[in-house]
């Protein structure tokens, strides 16, 4: 049955009912903290943990729960503390923002970038108690004087100016260079302080079976090509396209039907930061990039932008209904094998792979440009809650996904326009 609230709030209320796997992990965050404010040295605390597997609903709670007790509660050690919770970003922090708007103990400025909290502090000569982090993989990792940022690293500057550090990561979710993270890098910092690590690995987003899960990321982790499960549509909405507009076309279809369905792409066609609109064309499929947001609605519940195509920077984070993902030039098949390549001069995303002072190995960086490439990928992979359709702008590689879907007894269901 499909969700019929398709608000981001609601998916990331405090009032969520959690699994008792997700209540424990809460309670054990809240003890380990309560214990770390006594101390005069900072201690972190890390949810690792694939997209999809519930990682900002249990920081949504924990927060609430964290912000009752310091505004309502004198009997608690948490009481009159400041807290504040993180994340870079933007549109997921109008969904934070909302929900505070509705909730008696939320403010709206409990929830911040890390830059303007860091820079806040700096200002006041001040120090918080507890900092909670959503997509700690987002944080900087570099200076970045274009958005006010003159330190090294987000999170170690965060670090500095709290007693205790909640943060949640995945590491296929690293995106750019100057957000370079690795769980080496991550430990290196964290493991300086006393630190507790927590994994969650059931899938609560997607409805797939676990097998489908696997070819997603045997796809994007290892650039190989497996044969699909045969019970792939069971109970999800699997589907392999050679026409990006009949593709389109479905995934219209599926957002009159019950609404948050969006095209969605990877990177390697004409985008350019100057305002303008920039088309990806695929055959008889033209359609533009998704504009930049300034409402304080999240991009995906625009109507209008079922008329876009949604890129990792506006539904990560996010769940949807039912995506239509294209896979664009810089992900090929080679021939006569059942490998991806990964083509870097095809990537027209010229923010990501900024240069770094500290890499300076080209088969590094080479690596890790392709990884971010593939996590990418991931992303719009973990969307759809109900259904994920594909379609390849490689040729061959559209072929082979064909010839997979087929070989599966996979079949497209017939639909009138």
């Amino acid at each position: 049955m499909i969700d019929t609230s398709n608000a981001a709030i609601d998916k990331l209320s405090p009032f969520k009912q959690l699994t008792t796997e997700q209540e424990k992990l809460v309670e054990d965050i809240l003890d380990f903290t309560a214990h770390h404010l006594k101390g005069n040295y900072p201690a972190t605390y890390t949810i690792v943990g694939d997209a999809g597997t519930g990682k900002s609903v249990v920081l949504s709670q924990l927060f609430d729960r964290l912000q009752k007790a310091t505004r309502k509660d004198p009997s608690s050690p948490f009481y009159r503390t400041t807290n504040y919770f993180l994340v870079n970003h933007p549109e997921i922090l109008k969904v934070y923002r909302e929900i505070a708007g509705h909730l008696p103990e939320l403010y709206k400025k409990d929830f911040a970038r890390p830059t303007s909290l860091i820079n806040q502090l700096d200002k006041e000569q001040a120090n918080i108690d507890v900092a909670i982090i959503d997509e700690a993989h987002l944080l900087l990792s570099k200076p970045d004087h274009y958005n006010n940022f003159y330190h090294d690293n987000q999170l170690v500057e965060i670090i500095k100016r709290a007693k205790v550090v909640v943060i949640v990561f995945d590491q296929y979710q690293v995106l750019r260079m100057k957000s370079l993270w690795t769980p080496e890098r991550l430990h290196h910092i964290t493991d300086q302080y006393p630190h507790k690590e927590y994994h969650l690995t059931k899938m609560f987003r997607m409805n797939a079976i676990p097998r489908l899960v696997n070819w997603f990321n045997t796809f994007t982790n290892d650039y190989q090509l497996t044969p699909l499960p045969k019970n792939a549509r069971e109970h999800y909405d699997f589907r392999i396209y050679d026409d990006a507009e009949e593709m389109r076309r479905a995934i219209v279809r599926r957002n009159k039907e019950v609404g948050l369905s969006r095209i969605l792409s990877t990177s390697g066609y004409p985008s350019t930061l100057d305002g303008g609109k920039h088309y990806i064309k695929e055959g008889r499929f033209k359609m533009p990039w998704d504009q930049y947001n300034y409402t304080v609605t999240p991009w995906a519940e625009l109507p209008q932008t079922i008329d876009e195509v949604g890129s990792i920077y506006t539904c990560q984070g996010f769940d949807l209904n039912y995506t239509g993902i294209i896979l664009g030039p810089p992900i090929s098949q080679i021939p006569n094998t059942q490998r991806l390549q990964i083509n870097l001069d095809r990537y027209t995303d010229t923010e990501a792979f900024k240069k770094r002072a500290d890499l300076t190995d080209p088969e590094e960086i080479t690596r890790l440009e392709k990884r971010m490439i593939m996590n990418s990928l991931n992303v719009l992979f973990k969307r759809g809650v109900y259904g994920t359709y594909i379609y390849a702008h490689d040729p061959l590689l559209r072929q082979t996904l064909c010839e997979l879907f087929a070989a599966a007894g996979l079949q497209l269901p017939k639909e009138e326009d």
